[in-house]
């Protein structure tokens, strides 16, 4: 089955195709464009806070909404959204409006980022069918790493070419066309649940996360994974790279890493095996190994071949993750679900960077990254110690709670 031939899955891909590239092409344009008007360090932190803080904060809530009025719909109100606040950010580095003006927008973008999240993943199995959700989520990810890869590239040369404000514009202008292809994706029919307040929906999701071990439990792994990865994988890695192949060097290692990703989300549209989370957690360890050769001082051909080969088990394990999600978890339950993935990885990423240099500094460098690619390979086989992550895909899943009687009402 090819997802593509469907046209609400096919309307869904190219519009989240636009936005994720969008996006990945912002992070970039944002940051030069602040550095460009206040040259101040401080302010682009202060912006890129304004921004993280109520997307990690309201995730959960992002997500107990889009159960509740539907994920399409909230797409099209958030992408709009998304439109009209870095139309706005582009207006006032384009005219030098005062800088809080700036925070104020970036805090509004967090805040829309935190509500379309969950539901960009949360609505794919209303748009395929179970058999093309492997197919499905594969192309995703292929858009996904490619937009890692190019995103910022994209950034940087609208910056260097039309300036930090007008690359904002287009950026807006990416999220319209965005929230215009989500308005043809249809609405699916969806459990009345006006009778509920929200926040007994937000307790009903967390009881069927915390009573799903196989759930529970690898998404504690990721964000564990996550700390790592955002900590010595990215801020040590880069400490490393200076003392040692210097920034040429390190740019080979990352570009390998997203290669590899690339060419296996391509080849999972085709790979299909019958326990998609054993084998994932197993081939993500893989990840292990540029952090033990970067400790051990490895040259930069040896952890650049490893980041290859890592690229592929990271890849594998993402796209095994996500299918068997949209699989198993059920439709009215899945934005809240998601949300607490997607939250425990967005929480790691302040967390890894801000806690690393300390660690490093009280037991050394190379000590600390070879401790990561340990700790990440233990992290990463710990679920697979729970028969119910061994079993997903076997068919023989049936832990969790009905949904419906999951919280008294």
């Amino acid at each position: 089955m090819n997802p593509l031939r469907e046209k609400p899955f096919r309307r869904f891909f190219l519009g989240q195709s636009i936005s994720v590239t969008g996006g990945a092409a912002t992070q970039i344009a944002l940051c030069f464009a602040v550095l460009q008007i206040t040259g101040s360090a401080r302010d682009l932190s202060l912006v890129v806070s304004a921004q993280m803080i109520p997307t990690i904060a309201l995730l959960l809530i992002g997500g107990g909404i889009g159960d509740r009025i539907g994920q399409a719909l909230l797409l099209r109100v958030t992408h709009f959204g998304l439109g009209v606040t870095q139309g706005a950010m582009a207006l006032c580095l384009l005219t030098k409006q005062p800088f809080g003006y700036l925070i104020a927008l970036a805090f509004a973008t967090g805040v829309l980022s935190a509500f379309a999240g969950p539901s960009l993943s949360g609505i794919v199995p209303q748009l395929v069918g179970p058999a093309g959700l492997q197919k499905a989520n594969s192309l995703l990810a292929s858009v996904r790493n490619a937009a890692m890869v190019l995103g910022p590239t994209l950034g940087g040369v609208l910056v260097s070419t039309i300036g930090g404000g007008w690359a904002l514009v287009a950026d807006s202008a990416s999220f319209f066309v965005a929230g215009a292809m989500f308005c043809f994706v249809p609405v699916g029919d969806r459990p009345v649940l006006s009778d509920r307040k929200l926040f007994t929906e937000l307790r009903q999701g967390w009881t069927y996360f915390r009573s799903s071990s196989w759930i529970w439990s690898m998404t504690a792994a990721f964000t564990v994974s996550g700390f790592l990865q955002m900590g010595a994988g990215q801020v040590l890695g880069l400490v490393l790279a200076k003392q040692t192949f210097g920034a040429e060097g390190w740019g080979v290692i990352i570009s390998c890493r997203g290669a590899g990703q690339l060419i296996m989300s391509v080849l999972m549209i085709r790979v299909r095996v019958r326990r998609p989370l054993l084998v994932g957690q197993a081939v993500i360890t893989l990840q292990a190994m540029p952090y033990l050769l970067l400790g051990l001082n490895a040259g930069v051909a040896a952890v650049a071949a490893a980041s290859f080969v890592a690229g592929f088990g990271v890849t594998f394990a993402s796209v095994a993750w996500d299918t068997s999600l949209h699989t198993y978890v059920p439709n009215a339950m899945m934005s809240r679900v998601v949300s607490y993935d997607q939250f425990g990885r967005s929480l790691a990423v302040p967390a890894g960077q801000l806690s690393i240099i300390p660690i490093a500094d009280a037991f050394g460098t190379r000590h600390v990254m070879v401790a990561t690619g340990v700790l990440f390979a233990v992290t990463m086989v710990a679920p697979l110690l729970l028969s119910s992550v061994r079993r997903v895909g076997t068919g023989d899943l049936d832990e969790a709670p009905d949904p419906a009687v999951a919280v008294p009402v």
